[in-house]
């Protein structure tokens, strides 16, 4: 069966995707930041549930991580994200910059660094394949102001995103974008649309069925193709 790496794998989306991807017999290799988190999850998902010990800005663990095991990666979820400084904190008239710098490392940055290390690992698969979580409010055709680090964040690693799908397509590894709507998480708040299970199946399906002939592109959670 596939296996699959999905960054920030200790709650929200990437928990709700790690245990739709465990019910359809996958092999998930979860990471997270804490030791108690990575035990506790073993404990309560299972023998295919392999937790991974990183924190996806170190570049060093990144690399120690992927050189671990030879184990072949079917699919690499980035999944990892930060909303970015308090909101009064984030808008084009009063920034918080080292917040600003920090919300382009782990959303823009360390996706393409993750991919960077595990690529090895990923030639090994005969379908591989790399999805990143973006958001609907990198939209450039939405004009609204709140969240600007967040926002341009996620714009910013949709173009690193389709970069790398230029640059992969010729060794036939796909690589997507996914809005996942708004879901309810601890990110996403209580008043949000979606839940985080309804959200990952719908991730799932969409990985299932994604391949080299939708590499490059922008999908929304239900497997719809959206604008940038």
């Amino acid at each position: 069966m596939p296996v699959m790496l999905i960054t920030g794998a200790n709650r929200g989306i990437g928990l709700a995707v790690a245990r739709v991807a465990l019910a359809r017999g996958w092999t998930v290799l979860g990471s997270m930041r804490r030791e108690e988190d990575a035990d506790r999850l073993a404990a309560e998902l299972g023998p295919l549930f392999r937790p991974q010990l990183f924190d996806v800005a170190d570049r060093d663990a990144l690399a120690a991580s992927a050189a671990s095991s030879p184990q072949a990666i079917d699919v690499l979820l980035n999944n990892a994200g930060i909303i970015g400084p308090d909101g009064q904190d984030q808008s084009s008239l009063h920034m918080d910059f080292d917040g600003f710098l920090r919300t382009l490392e782990i959303n823009t940055l360390a996706p393409l660094a993750v991919a960077q290390a595990f690529l090895p690992r990923l030639r090994k698969a005969a379908q591989p394949r790399i999805l990143t979580i973006s958001s609907q409010m990198s939209w450039m055709g939405y004009a609204k102001s709140d969240r600007v680090a967040y926002r341009a964040s996620k714009a910013a690693v949709n173009k690193v995103m389709q970069c790398l799908a230029t640059d992969l397509e010729p060794e036939n590894i796909a690589v997507g974008l996914i809005d996942p709507g708004w879901v309810r998480t601890d990110m996403g708040g209580g008043e949000a649309d979606l839940t985080a299970e309804e959200v990952a199946s719908g991730i799932v399906g969409l990985i299932e069925n994604f391949d080299i002939t939708r590499t490059g592109r922008f999908f929304r959670w239900t497997g719809e193709a959206r604008e940038f």
